[in-house]
């Protein structure tokens, strides 16, 4: 039955034809932005999960960038004490050869010399090995030496350490006390005790930063490998399937087209009314 007031047949094709549009759109957001959700109607659960592990990744992704930094502050450290280490080597070379009689008052002199300058480079290397301005070995980084990492993404993924200060103790000695001399035998034996105990302190220190700096290497490892998990989860929830959009972009448009052409048809058919009145 045909009506002049109210052509449903065109008001049918134009509600058509807007469902078609709205599909059309969508279809072709979803392949420009490369994005399944777009807003939060297209699909809200995937919306607040994949805000979720976005936090997560972003987090995850500075926890491995943290880790890193851990590592070159650690390595930076314990080259530096490697270098402590040939110092009192030598140091301890020059001891044993003055602890020997065939040396005469004046040889022992002249070996005090370079004993004295290692002393004064073992107190530059101390004072000049720093990271990010912190005198590292001085156990200047972190709180009072108490160095945290923040290795995860969560306020509980943290590693702790506290920093080795080799300023003191036996090290201290080798370096600063005017006992510490080779300028006579009985000088020069007691300076070996001195070298021995400051190399074992490095030693220690050492040790102690590379387990911490192992443990670094496998929490960043970890995060890596989680961040990419969760980035592929997050890649299902919400990026574009670039063979469905298009099929459905190609569906949109035929089904458009034919809507636009049988509204035309359905505008036509009150005049055909008017044959009925000739």
């Amino acid at each position: 039955m045909d009506a002049l007031n109210t052509n449903m047949h065109a008001l049918v094709a134009r509600n058509a034809m807007a469902l078609h549009q709205r599909s059309l759109t969508t279809s072709m957001q979803q392949l420009s932005t490369g994005r399944r959700v777009n807003s939060v109607a297209d699909d809200a659960a995937a919306m607040a999960i994949s805000s979720k592990l976005g936090a997560q990744i972003k987090g995850l992704d500075m926890a491995v960038r943290n880790a890193n930094d851990g590592i070159s502050m650690l390595q930076t450290a314990d080259s530096a004490a490697g270098t402590l280490t040939d110092v009192l080597n030598r140091m301890r070379e020059l001891a044993i050869q003055a602890a020997n009689d065939t040396y005469s008052s004046s040889d022992r002199s002249a070996l005090q010399v370079e004993f004295s300058s290692l002393q004064d480079q073992l107190e530059q290397v101390l004072d000049n090995t720093e990271w990010n301005d912190y005198q590292v070995l001085k156990g200047d980084a972190g709180t009072s030496g108490s160095v945290k990492f923040q290795i995860g993404a969560t306020g509980d993924d943290q590693a702790s350490l506290t920093m080795n200060t080799l300023d003191s103790g036996s090290l201290a000695s080798a370096q600063l006390a005017a006992s510490v001399s080779i300028s006579s035998r009985s000088a020069a034996t007691n300076a070996l005790s001195t070298m021995d105990d400051a190399i074992v302190q490095i030693d220690a220190a050492r040790a102690e930063w590379g387990a911490t700096i192992n443990r670094l290497v496998h929490a960043a490892d970890s995060a890596v490998n989680i961040s990419q998990n969760s980035q592929f989860s997050r890649s299902t929830l919400i990026d574009t399937d670039y063979a469905q959009a298009t099929a459905n972009l190609a569906r949109s448009m035929i089904l458009e087209e034919a809507g636009a052409a049988m509204l035309t048809q359905a505008n036509q058919q009150p005049y055909y009314v008017l044959t009925l009145l000739r």
